[in-house]
């Protein structure tokens, strides 16, 4: 595969003129004889002094800094010079709240310089942290190839991490593998396409498409949030009975997450395998996003409605990673309700289901950043709840109109106070709470969301009559 140089990296992405390089003589390390050679003749054939090209440029008219990876200089390999050059330009981007952006192209550490090579990447990886502490975006474009230490420490702590395609990105080395256990790597795997697929990065982007997609993702990471605009005045909500929210929140073609990113924002970027082919499975149940809601940028976290979708472990991880994005970036978190609960199997039990959600409320109601959480269709379990803060936290719960909230799904819910074989006459003990209810006891604010169709079914055919129920107060049709 044919590699992208620095030089073409710097004109795809920067404004035209706009490179001003940060680097100074690299300090002298201990070398070999050969190792000295090495060096000379790497600084011969590429016509720079070391793997590691550092400096500003604008993107858009925009400062920002950059560190770039020269493969032909040893190939890319990372020693005490290299390090200083890269911890260098981070700390300088920190000092002057610069946006970051990293593209490695490396085989990993330099192998000539021993283990106080590998210690760089410790040293490299503290700095990449204190930048995003700082609150500042760190974005990284994986060229092709990235193994190693590089990939296993700066190449993978981006805010938003993209590679270009077809490039081997993983952290064994293909070379090393076949030659530990005497048979080549898996075909397929250590490829970006297949690692977007997974969600190990965030996205597959060609070269003539980074510069506008960098350009998306500093309107939200970067720019400054727009005068908003005045707000229509609510609309009064009508009161529905709950069972009635509990039919109109499983209607297949109710709006979903996707829906409101597409009528709802001015600039939105994709995070984590919602791109290219992650359309089933628990990797699509949940969906990250950077955008801007009439001018103001946010985190959107959303629960999709995906067929044969699993809301498991992993999906929970990758919720608590765009909490973590909202606490960097100090940006508000948008959460987008919509589930019928998680998953209830043997592998999410042994995959650490509880304690994920437990993590997930725990970081939520101490997330240092103003919070919306948007009841768009069913609310159902714990994973519902552990996007829901108690009231008079800094989060806010807004309901749309119809829309249900249960603590647990109504076939699972029955099947605590009844036998499996009567469960079906009190499937209405779940409790449903409507939008308006949980408005009315302080849960929730309803919200003028438009209603879908008052037919109770998409077909048109009349929805089943709503159970009687001794032991539900909400039930529409209660008995004495």
């Amino acid at each position: 595969m044919r590699r992208t140089g620095i030089d073409e990296l710097r004109e795809a992405v920067l404004d035209d003129g706009s490179f001003v390089s940060w680097d100074t003589t690299p300090p002298a390390v201990p070398a070999s004889e050969s190792y000295a050679r090495e060096l000379a003749a790497a600084r011969a054939a590429t016509g720079v002094d070391e793997a590691v090209l550092t400096g500003e440029g604008r993107v858009f008219g925009r400062r920002v800094a950059v560190v770039v990876c020269e493969f032909g200089f040893l190939g890319g390999s990372i020693g005490v010079a290299a390090a200083e050059r890269i911890t260098a330009a981070m700390q300088r981007a920190t000092a002057e709240r610069l946006p970051l952006l990293a593209s490695p192209s490396s085989g990993g550490t330099r192998m000539q310089e021993g283990t106080v090579a590998f210690l760089q990447m410790v040293k490299i990886a503290a700095a990449v942290t204190l930048h995003k502490r700082a609150h500042l975006p760190y974005l990284v474009y994986l060229r092709h190839p990235t193994t190693g230490g590089v990939f296993a420490s700066w190449g993978s702590l981006g805010h938003i991490t993209i590679a270009e395609p077809g490039a081997l990105i993983g952290f064994l080395g293909p070379r090393v593998y076949e030659q530990l256990y005497g048979e080549p790597f898996p075909a397929g795997i250590q490829v970006a396409e297949n690692l977007q697929r997974h969600g190990v990065i965030d996205g597959v982007v060609p070269l003539e498409e980074l510069r506008d997609t960098l350009d998306r993702a500093l309107k939200v990471l970067a720019d400054a949030p727009e005068p908003p605009p005045p707000s229509p005045p609510a609309e009064p909500i009508p009161d529905v009975p709950a069972w009635d929210s509990v039919v109109a929140s499983r209607r297949p073609d109710r709006p979903g997450v996707r829906h409101l990113l597409r009528h709802g924002c001015t600039e939105q970027v994709l995070l984590s395998g919602l791109q290219f082919g992650a359309d089933q499975g628990e990797a699509a149940t949940t969906l990250l996003a950077l955008a801007r809601f009439a001018g103001q940028p946010a985190v959107v976290l959303g629960q999709q409605r995906i067929v044969g979708g699993i809301v498991g472990p992993a999906a929970l991880r990758e919720a608590r990673r765009g909490m973590a994005l909202a606490a960097e970036l100090r940006l508000p978190l948008v959460l987008v309700i919509d589930t019928a609960g998680p998953a209830l199997s043997a592998e999410a039990e042994q995959g650490g289901l509880a304690g994920e959600i437990a993590r997930c409320l725990a970081d939520l109601v101490t997330l240092d950043t103003p919070t919306v959480s948007v009841l768009l269709g069913q609310g159902s379990g714990g994973r519902h709840w552990r996007w829901c803060p108690p009231t008079g936290c800094w989060p806010h719960c807004t309901a749309g109109w119809r829309r249900c909230r249960r603590r647990v799904p109504a076939r699972s819910s029955s099947a605590i106070p009844h036998t499996p074989r009567n469960w079906l006459r009190h499937k209405g003990s779940g409790r449903p709470t409507c939008s308006r209810r949980a408005s009315s006891i302080g849960s929730s604010s309803s919200t003028p969301m438009p209603p879908t169709s008052r037919s109770n079914s998409p077909n048109g055919l009349p929805a089943p009559s709503p159970p009687k129920c001794m032991r539900c107060a909400l039930c529409p049709t209660p008995s004495a």
